[in-house]
């Protein structure tokens, strides 16, 4: 396991030892502790006690935070006919069906792609190289849809995709180290009303074991998950 560096050590010792802070007291502490010369990501991590391998017991989902990621989103639109000035009007980054061989032949320059379901017979073959990315478009996701338009303008105003991993955990961005410490706070109870809605009908005993954000170079910094627990 690589050694960290001495500044991530100096802001690890910066972190109150088993503390559980409030959600405004831990952003605005990841943002003090934030020393990389570039704006960071400033990320959730949450805990849930799920099983993941059992299909009713899958936690995903959708939610726009309020103030977006901080990042340019690059959307492409597979469609035809109308849909495709729709999906210009509505500020999409690249659209049309000839994006397909595109990306066959290696090109993979954008961050969500949203398709029309007409066009899913050509987008399907797709799969073992979106797939793997998580660029894959999909009816649960939102961005299998004819409502082409409101899904740009969705995407582009903050809309993220989350689910849960192999191990139980949920990751997702809530912006950036340039965020106000309002701003954070609002995008990530934003996130974790979403995951508390989501959680799963055969999901026993408490939901929400832990919740932890960070800078994407700084060290973690835990909130209270008793916060979260209001729907157990």
């Amino acid at each position: 396991m690589p050694k960290h560096g001495k500044k991530y050590r100096e802001a690890r010792s910066r972190v109150p030892a088993d503390a559980r802070l409030a959600p405004d007291e831990a952003v605005r502490l990841v943002k003090d502790l934030a020393y990389a010369n570039f704006d960071e990501t400033v990320e959730v991590a949450t805990s849930l006690n799920v099983d993941p391998r059992k299909a009713d017991q899958i936690v995903r989902g959708t939610v726009v935070l309020p103030h977006g990621t901080g990042k340019q989103v690059r959307v492409l639109v597979i469609a035809q006919g109308e849909k495709e000035k729709e999906a210009q009007e509505a500020g999409a980054d690249y659209v049309g069906l000839e994006y397909v061989e595109k990306i066959q032949q290696g090109w993979l320059d954008f961050d969500v792609c949203v398709a029309t379901p007409d066009v899913m017979g050509k987008v399907g073959p797709l799969g073992r190289i979106l797939g793997p990315r998580g660029l894959m478009p999909t009816p649960k996701g939102g961005t299998v849809t004819f409502d082409v338009g409101r899904a740009v303008k969705e995407i582009k105003a903050g809309k993220i995709e989350y689910r849960v991993d192999k191990t139980g955990n949920v990751h997702a961005p809530i912006g950036r180290v340039s965020f106000s410490p309002e701003q954070l706070a609002e995008n990530l109870g934003a996130f974790m009303d979403s995951i508390v809605r989501a959680k799963p009908a055969a999901a026993k005993g408490t939901y929400v074991q832990s919740v932890t954000v960070s800078s994407t170079m700084g060290p973690g910094v835990a909130i209270d998950p008793n916060l979260y627990r209001r729907s157990n």
